[in-house]
């Protein structure tokens, strides 16, 4: 059985803090559950564009407010609190947070908890360069 506290993974080294969010990482890839679950917060104000080529990710919102573009089709989606997306296609996207966004988001692989996106969007596999 894994127990952790959002409250103190926050003071560890899984939490990991970009320019336009930051994000702790309550199960990665060595508690060997298939998955990583986080919860991330995007900074007010931001846009960030993603792209998980390696990873294929469902986001929850529990709070704030903004919007996801797919950079596939131009399609925009407002998100809310209870709204759930899901990149199951390492679909290209922007994620604009209009307010902070609270998500809870699950990736499979699991990431190993230090990786910051690339300059695709993506984060990198295990083994390759962090």
């Amino acid at each position: 059985m894994i127990v952790r506290s959002l409250q103190a993974a926050e003071r560890s080294r899984r939490r990991v803090v970009s320019q336009t969010w930051e994000s702790t990482r309550l199960i990665l890839k060595d508690d060997n559950m298939g998955f990583s679950f986080h919860i991330t917060t995007m900074y007010a104000g931001t846009e960030t564009r993603m792209c998980y080529r390696n990873h294929l990710e469902a986001v929850y919102c529990i709070s704030g407010e903004g919007e996801i573009r797919d950079l596939n089709t131009n399609e925009v989606h407002q998100i809310r609190p209870g709204t759930i997306y899901v990149l199951d296609k390492h679909d290209p996207h922007v994620l604009t947070a209009r307010t902070a966004l609270q998500l809870a988001c699950v990736f499979n692989p699991p990431v190993t908890g230090r990786e910051v996106h690339d300059e695709t969007g993506a984060y990198p596999l295990e083994g390759e360069p962090v």
